[in-house]
């Protein structure tokens, strides 16, 4: 597992060993940032169910200007930690040991917004999927032109409107999907 492009590309990035967090593929990360390309100059991110924290850090490689990375698992907060240490970007992070939903409360009451929220929740858990939305649109979490991504398995079909999101792509690969969804019309 490495950063693909940006101001830290080829550094390597560390990942559990064990089944319980699955990084995603580089491939689906490359694909994933051919889509959204180029980034928004000084973007915030939200990286939720963060797991390594590598799409967050390859966000900060190619030019976002702040991340947030939340996990709620002890152990996948040690190794963003050790990662972004690793690609100098730790300035540019904000590390949340929490619950997806906890953190997102704690967001609102700070009055963020996000141009880029990216969700890589639990496989198999599709109802935290709906509520973190359902949180991140009710508290107005996402700038009007930004850009909710979600990971996902190929199992779960989400909704084309959640509330005024509007899904606006799918892309598959072999078992896993990336849905999009923004504010608003379709694009």
């Amino acid at each position: 597992m490495r950063v693909i492009s940006g101001i830290r590309k080829g550094h390597n990035l560390k990942s559990p060993k064990g089944k319980n967090i699955r990084p995603t593929e580089d491939k689906i990360k490359e694909s994933l940032f051919n889509i959204i390309s180029p980034i928004i100059d000084d973007a915030i991110v939200l990286d939720l169910f963060s797991g390594t924290g590598q799409i967050g850090i390859e966000f900060l490689s190619r030019g976002a200007n702040k991340a947030f990375f939340v996990d709620k698992s002890n152990i996948s907060i040690s190794i963003i930690k050790e990662n972004l240490l690793h690609t100098k970007l730790l300035d540019k992070s904000i590390i949340h040991n929490k619950d997806a939903r906890v953190a997102l409360k704690l967001f609102t009451e700070e009055n963020l917004e996000f141009d880029y929220i990216y969700i890589d929740p639990p496989y198999k858990e599709y109802e935290l999927v709906t509520q973190t939305l359902e949180i991140i649109v009710c508290n107005n979490l996402l700038k009007s032109t930004g850009l909710i991504i979600i990971e996902h398995d190929n199992d779960l079909i989400l909704d084309d409107r959640i509330k005024t999101l509007i899904k606006i792509d799918i892309r598959k690969y072999k078992n896993k999907s990336l849905t999009f969804y923004r504010i608003g019309d379709k694009i």
